[in-house]
């Protein structure tokens, strides 16, 4: 059981290997959310100088 927590040399290497698309991808996936969370008319919760603030939708800037 021990063993399966230990993430294996090999699979280490693939996120170092694909780093760059997994980050466009994570990026994507956050523009994506926050458009729709603007459209949509909801709030949006960030952390701005260690803060937690509410956004409303006219608020939020897509990037």
């Amino acid at each position: 059981m021990e063993a399966d927590k230990k993430i294996k040399e090999s699979d280490r290497n693939l996120f170092i290997a694909h780093s760059e698309e997994i980050t466009k991808a994570y990026e994507r996936a956050v523009r994506e959310a926050v458009t729709k969370h603007k459209k949509a008319g909801n709030s949006i919760v960030v952390s701005r100088d260690g803060k937690v603030v509410i956004l409303r939708p006219d608020e939020i800037e897509v990037g």
